[in-house]
């Protein structure tokens, strides 16, 4: 493969996984905190919301590109220094595991419950109980998602400073 085309590839991977580590540091930064202060009702129609909401297209390619590009280029990349294939390596392992593992057994499964509860059948104590099984749980895991998507980024970051 060309070099200007495996740098490509490598650069779109550093962008995805940027875009992905800057969406979960915003909602993590921001969005969390301003929901928070809701009381339960709104908290969670605002939640439904925004998980109905942020499934599209775009979100997609952002949240499963960094794999997939990581693969390609851990693969062509395969033939170069050491130091950037465990860069690579590390990076892949730490977005799949530490991003795509934890939101689809961790936070999916707390989205889904959400998304199947009518909230305007549920009385005050309910909605309370709904809230409390739901956020602790899904900010610890998007915490763990942050974390591990802003560490992926650098790392993808300093395969750019390899200079085998």
């Amino acid at each position: 493969m060309e070099l200007s085309l495996k740098l490509t590839s490598l650069l779109l991977t550093v962008l995805l996984t940027g875009l992905s580590a800057g969406l979960c540091f915003t909602w993590s930064n921001t969005v969390i905190s301003g929901i928070g202060k809701l009381d339960n009702f709104s908290y969670l129609q605002a939640f439904q919301q925004m998980n109905r909401t942020i499934l599209n297209p775009a979100f997609f390619i952002v949240f499963f590109g960094p794999v997939f590009l990581n693969l390609i280029n851990t693969y062509v990349f395969r033939n170069v220094s050491t130091t950037l294939i465990w860069l690579l390596i590390s990076s892949t392992l730490l977005y799949f595991f530490g991003v795509v593992l934890i939101t689809i057994f961790g936070n999916v499964p707390l989205n889904e419950v959400l998304d199947k509860s009518d909230l305007n059948t549920l009385n005050i104590e309910e909605l309370r109980i709904l809230r409390d099984s739901f956020e602790i749980k899904w900010n610890r895991l998007h915490l763990i998602r942050t974390i591990s998507s802003s560490i992926s980024f650098l790392l993808l970051t300093i395969t750019f400073l390899i200079k085998d």
